[in-house]
């Protein structure tokens, strides 16, 4: 209400048609509308304190193509990502329009870091409040490729990650094996990171096991030429215990190789579904239980 009255009594622009190819304001040209941006934004501020997200988004955005309508591009941008910010509190659909908008204009700027952020940002709107993961990884991609333009390398990976583990989840192997084989052959030889490696060429290799025996066993001889501290991992020494209980068909073996992995490094929610996908490939395996 307090945001309404500012701008009532402020006296937002009045745009009159004055000609086909565009609006002409009634006084006082850019001044007029640098004003109306400044009462915009102070009435989205006021929304925001008032925890009115939708009418601060909306009065953001009417910020934003002010700003646009000045050449203002940065400024645009800013307000197109504060409308984001505050839409994604009530409406999450309208939030990823003024992000995207939002990167439209960082991109055609050449500002790929940001913009890669933002892509992150909505890959989680996408994640968390729409549930849609096959549009979530499209933008983790999408940050990840400006990333790499960028040859923000680390910040490429985690979003790289980000997307094999949800095309695993959605049963495209062949596509999170290529990304966590790309990634862990990236930090092998990085004294800082090689100790992530392992990791990446375990998920590779579940993701193998799954596709077919044969596939995995062949993975796991790879990795160990290629890094061989893979071999003396504990993840290393798993793989090889559950291959050969798969190879028995034993499936009590199968399980106590996985409770004694757990017991000293836990099992996330994805390996834990992984494992389980393997163990239900053993003949007469019908429950789907790791314990």
């Amino acid at each position: 209400l307090l945001a309404r009255k500012q701008l009532e009594a402020g006296g937002l622009p009045c745009f009159t048609p004055a000609r086909s190819d565009g609006l002409l304001l009634c006084s006082r040209g850019n001044t007029r509308v640098e004003e109306a941006c400044e009462m915009y934004t102070r009435a989205a501020n006021m929304f925001k304190i008032a925890k009115n997200w939708s009418a601060a988004g909306n009065a953001f955005c009417q910020a934003a193509k002010l700003h646009m309508q000045l050449q203002s591009k940065h400024d645009s941008a800013t307000s197109f990502v504060d409308a984001g910010n505050a839409y994604k509190k009530a409406d999450p659909q309208e939030a990823i329009n003024c992000l995207n908008a939002a990167i439209d204009i960082y991109t055609d700027m050449g500002r790929f870091t940001i913009a890669a952020k933002h892509h992150i940002t909505i890959a989680e709107i996408y994640e968390a409040e729409l549930v849609d993961i096959e549009k979530a990884i499209a933008h983790y991609e999408q940050a990840a490729d400006y990333y790499k333009g960028e040859e923000s390398n680390s910040s490429a990976n985690k979003c790289l990650l980000k997307v094999a583990a949800y095309a695993a989840q959605l049963e495209q192997y062949q596509k999170a094996i290529e990304i966590y084989e790309q990634v862990g052959t990236n930090t092998m030889d990085n004294p800082l990171l090689k100790y992530s490696a392992k990791e990446y060429f375990f998920k590779a290799a579940l993701c193998h096991f799954i596709v077919d025996e044969l596939n995995a066993k062949l993975a796991l001889e790879k990795y160990e030429e290629m890094f061989p501290a893979f071999t003396d991992s504990r993840e290393c020494k798993l793989l090889k215990k559950l291959l050969e209980a798969h190879e028995e068909q034993n499936c009590e073996a199968y399980t106590e190789a996985v409770k004694e992995f757990d017991s000293i490094s836990r099992l996330d929610q994805w390996l834990t579904t992984m494992l389980l996908r393997i163990k239900k490939s053993i003949q007469g395996e019908g429950d789907g239980d790791l314990k």
